[in-house]
């Protein structure tokens, strides 16, 4: 049986694969767009990701609807969005779904 953070670790997930990228239609978390998901035994959610490109028209509202999102899953009491460059996106961080879709296999 799974234990109840990786349970919410899941939803978290499903919540953050909701969230699509206004310029592609794939949703952030196929895109490779979120680096890392860390739970702490408080329910509390730091979500670190990054955009396409330094100029992303959506970088402000992507990080609020996240948070949001991610805040409606059961049991989270908080989310925090950090924002990184390091590495840069590129292609190959996408998942091979995210490839497929968008013709790169």
């Amino acid at each position: 049986m799974k234990n109840e953070l990786e349970s919410i670790g899941e939803e978290v997930v499903k919540a953050l694969c909701q969230i699509y990228d206004p310029e592609i239609p794939v949703n952030i978390y196929e895109l490779g767009l979120i680096y890392d998901v860390q739970i702490s035994e408080d329910f509390d959610v730091k979500i670190l990701m990054t955009f396409t490109a330094p100029n992303c028209p959506v970088a402000e509202s992507l990080p609020l609807e996240i948070k949001e999102k991610v805040e409606k899953v059961k049991k989270i009491n908080k989310a925090i969005v950090d924002i990184t460059w390091d590495p840069p996106w590129n292609k190959t961080m996408m998942s091979e779904e995210a490839k497929l879709e968008l013709g790169f296999l």
